[in-house]
């Protein structure tokens, strides 16, 4: 094995155990808390979509100027706070349910509060990334933390549904706050200095956000990329924020069997992210980009008819999973050539903008997806999400992305820069 791998990197190392442990706790409260919501507090269609839309609300009401006030900070402390923020927020279930004092005006408080804290730590995520690892690695390292992080969202689901049916959903949540403070624990262990940034003497928030836009939006390959993944999150939250009420609700399945819905995905993800590179070898990074999305949009349209409370269970789940590997391919790609090609001043604001269009979508597609499932029912609502999604592919098929094998590795406002085509 090369001494230059990112297995010896240290620094890289914590990240990547940090963030890997964190996942678990994440993934099993994807599962606890809609179920607790169902179960316990007798949640409608609705209640439960409103959880969906407070977990990504903060994306849209802070997303643009979180960019500015992160480059304007030290990442790794960033991450450290939220890390311990979440923890506080999530543990505050189990010990209320414990007091028979949950309530669902809880759960959204803690969701959206959690929202505000991830918002934070993913801008500074994906900017300390680049200052820790060299240019060449980018694309090894955000793979690896996508392998991993699916890894533990296999495990995060099962465990999740095994918690639960052996004691409960909170304490399910319960050991998601623990896994924030190991992940804290780890991030601290990482050597590399960061400097607090120079402030500017004129800097301005306002002008600091146009800055972040106009890097984004001047550019047509950026702005083709964030537009087809906003109307992808957009219609995919619709179905997303309805499928455990029509999983746990109106199939009446067990945790177990909600959490294997959930493992499929992270299945398909961990695949994806391994096979990242050799696909993108042989289609190309452009073609990639839009084959990708199109064959993920494809599966969950036809694993949709297919969850049944019988056999047909298996062929939706097996479906399901297959979307993810395409969809990670896509994301890997896409997140990596941002990485690449954005100076280093500018990535928190990069990032920040493309969050708020492509996250900002998904509290306004899980309210769409509460209105529709509450007035006409959970099945007809995630038809029309994921009919929705066939347009997401639309922005990068008529882009210049549609030709370029090679994207480019600098920019230019107009999108000019050069590649090599098909």
């Amino acid at each position: 094995m090369r001494k230059s791998s990112l297995l010896f990197h240290r620094d890289f190392r914590q990240l990547w155990t940090g963030d890997s442990i964190s996942q678990v706790g994440s993934a099993v409260t994807v599962l606890a808390l809609p179920y607790l919501a169902i179960r316990s507090l007798h949640a409608t269609p609705f209640q439960v979509a409103l959880l969906t839309m407070f977990q990504y609300l903060a994306f849209l009401l802070l997303g643009l100027p979180a960019g500015a006030w992160v480059d304007r900070m030290r990442h790794r402390r960033v991450m450290i706070t939220g890390d311990l923020g979440r923890a506080v927020l999530l543990g505050s279930i189990p010990l209320a349910y414990a007091f028979h004092a949950l309530s669902l005006l809880q759960l959204y408080v803690v969701t959206f509060g959690t929202s505000v804290l991830t918002l934070f730590f993913d801008v500074a995520y994906q900017s300390l990334l680049p200052a820790l690892v060299d240019g060449e690695q980018l694309v090894d390292g955000n793979a690896k933390l996508e392998a991993t992080r699916n890894v533990a969202q296999v495990g995060g689901p099962g465990l999740g549904g095994v918690v639960i049916n052996v004691l409960s959903a909170p304490a399910a949540i319960a050991i998601d706050a623990v896994s924030f403070v190991l992940s804290a624990v780890f991030l601290g262990r990482i050597r590399k200095v960061e400097t607090r940034p120079v402030p500017r003497p004129d800097r301005n928030l306002r002008a600091e956000i146009a800055e972040g836009l106009r890097f984004v939006f001047g550019n047509r390959i950026l702005r083709a990329i964030a537009c087809t993944a906003a109307i992808s999150n957009l219609c995919g939250t619709i179905g997303i924020s309805l499928l455990m009420v029509l999983l746990a609700d109106r199939l009446h399945l067990s945790a177990f069997l909600c959490g294997l819905v959930f493992c499929a995905a992270a299945l398909g993800g961990i695949v994806g992210a391994l096979v990242t590179e050799r696909v993108v070898a042989r289609l190309g990074e452009g073609p990639a980009i839009w084959i990708c999305m199109i064959v993920s949009t494809v599966c969950w349209f036809g694993a949709l008819p297919l969850y049944q409370a019988d056999w047909r269970l298996a062929l939706a789940i097996t479906l399901h999973g297959l979307g993810w590997v395409t969809l990670i391919i896509f994301n890997i790609t896409q997140v990596s050539f941002r990485q690449r090609v954005t100076p280093k001043p500018l990535l928190g604001r990069m990032n920040a903008t493309i969050r708020f269009v492509v996250w900002g979508s998904m509290p306004i597609g899980a309210l769409i997806g509460g209105v529709l499932g509450q007035t006409i029912g959970v099945r007809p609502a995630m038809w029309i999400g994921v009919s929705g999604e066939l347009l997401a592919v639309l922005p990068v098929l008529f882009s210049p992305i549609r030709t370029m094998r090679e994207l480019p590795a600098t920019l230019e406002p107009d999108g000019s820069a050069a590649a090599v085509s098909v």
